[in-house]
């Protein structure tokens, strides 16, 4: 586990962030255009010989052709077709969605289970914060310019007396990326419509003592289909035994993950989250890391598919238990203080830096689901 220098804290100003957020996963909402055109019916055209969907890859010139008709007005004779070659993940579409919405029921059941056992074991708390907090769901869909659909997804958003504030938050969308951004998506500069499904999640703990984390993970297809996501932990005082320890654990979660499924997986990964994850004008990292990876696609959709859920796992099974084993502990207001500072890094470090963020500010997406990870009360020096 890498050593962090923890920071001396100064006299500070306090800085409330609204409490009503519109919260959506991080799979790229942030690069929906202005200028989305209307989509319409996916039908797919095979050819003489066809290959079946499952299997097929960007490197399979057989594959069928999606072809996507735009009908103006419902005119049918002012219909245009496009067509691209379609690739294994049109077909795991429902299966991803289903997948994510899954996993975003059992955290957020699990979530709820912490909030009533602290409440039975007089839990610590802060004030005004007794009653167990429960998750409340508020479904939303997104509207083009123009009129049509854009897909949409459910919010959950729970206050209580562990988790201060934490979103569990599915979506699934389509749209058309910006000429601004579809150089930089893989498979969009042929063509820039997409299609993207995953879950995120952020959670910001009452206690101090407690760590933050987050999580995600996603399927996006432009011309091309690929996995991405994972998470990472942020202790309010990394340098403490006590967080080491959180953070072993954490790791060992997802590497246990990454091993099922490739050996080189596990420091990759951390490796790229420890190289994300790190606020370059302070000259440190925003937390203890975890693992990061995008743009997955092995040519076998199953085993990229299998590795997203095992991550998902990885993270149900290591996360709920550190909060279980910090929650009883008592503390002081000075620590609360020293918490407050800290969440400070998290807010810098997804204004500066956090590449979904700064896309979505600048192409005018929605701000309260792209601020959506930034926490409910936050200080600086």
């Amino acid at each position: 586990m890498p050593h962090y220098r923890a920071r001396a804290w100064r006299t500070v100003t306090r800085m409330t962030w609204p409490m009503h957020v519109h919260l959506a996963p991080a799979i790229i909402p942030s690069l929906f255009s202005r200028y989305y055109r209307a989509l319409a019916t996916l039908r797919v055209v095979e050819w003489a010989n066809p290959v079946p969907a499952r299997t097929c890859n960007r490197w399979n010139k057989r594959a069928p052709v999606i072809s996507i008709a735009n009908d103006l007005n419902g005119q049918n004779d002012k219909t245009m077709t496009i067509t691209r070659t379609a690739v294994a993940h049109d077909a795991m579409k429902d299966t991803a969605r289903t997948w994510f919405e899954t996993l975003r029921d059992r955290i957020c059941a699990a979530f709820e289970q912490i909030e009533d056992e602290a409440a039975a074991a007089h839990a610590p708390a802060l004030p005004g914060k007794d009653v167990p907090g429960r998750f409340e769901r508020t479904p939303w869909n997104r509207t083009n310019e123009d009129g049509t659909p854009g897909g949409g997804g459910v919010i959950s958003l729970m206050r209580g007396r562990v988790f201060e504030k934490v979103g569990v938050n599915v979506s699934t969308v389509s749209g058309e990326f910006s000429p601004g951004f579809r150089d930089s998506i893989p498979g969009a500069s042929e063509d820039p419509r997409f299609f993207a499904t995953g879950i995120s999640l952020v959670a910001h703990m009452c206690s101090p003592l407690v760590p933050a984390a987050h999580f995600n993970t996603r399927m996006i297809i432009t011309t091309q289909g690929w996995f991405g996501g994972g998470g990472d932990i942020t202790p309010m005082f990394p340098e403490s035994a006590e967080a080491i320890s959180d953070a072993e654990r954490f790791h060992d979660g997802f590497r246990r993950a990454c091993e099922k499924h490739d050996p080189g997986y596990y420091p990759r990964f951390r490796d790229w989250c420890d190289k994300y994850f790190y606020l370059p004008h302070r000259n440190e990292p925003r937390g203890l890391g975890g693992i990061f990876y995008d743009r997955l696609d092995t040519g076998d959709i199953d085993a990229d598919f299998a590795f997203t859920r095992d991550v998902g796992l990885g993270f149900l099974e290591t996360y709920p238990d550190i909060v279980r084993g910090r929650m009883m502990e008592k503390w002081t207001p000075e620590q609360r203080t020293a918490q407050l500072i800290r969440r400070g890094r998290y807010v810098e470090f997804n204004l500066l830096h956090d590449r979904g963020t700064i896309f979505g500010l600048k192409t005018g997406g929605n701000t309260e689901a792209i601020l959506m990870s930034l926490p409910p009360e936050v200080q600086w020096p």
